[in-house]
């Protein structure tokens, strides 16, 4: 007998309601609002994620490490920045050589 749901939107709705519920300004009633939009009956998706809750796993969503991330994402800042710096040098290097025409 083939499964009503597939796994995927199971997961992605138990990742729904989890994010909705880290917020406090979308906390109350998430489980059923986010039922609703997905067609489901909202005590089978709060079923999906108190099995999650209980199962221990964690969604992508709840595996990353913001501060990680926030500091790659700072490096790469800085190292783009850097680079654009070197360019625009770069560029008004070339644009004064001389006898190169000006516009």
């Amino acid at each position: 007998m083939p499964a009503k749901y597939s796994d995927e939107l199971k997961a992605r709705a138990v990742e729904l309601v989890l994010h909705a519920q880290a917020d406090p300004a979308t906390a109350s009633g998430a489980v059923r609002r986010i039922a609703e939009e997905l067609g489901l009956n909202s005590e089978t998706l709060r079923g999906w994620v108190g099995a999650h809750k209980r199962s221990g796993n964690k969604t992508p969503a709840e595996t990353v490490d913001l501060a990680a991330e926030n500091r790659r994402l700072r490096a790469e800042l800085a190292e783009t920045k850097r680079a654009n710096e070197i360019l625009k040098k770069a560029s008004a290097f070339f644009a004064a050589e001389p006898g190169r025409p000006s516009k």
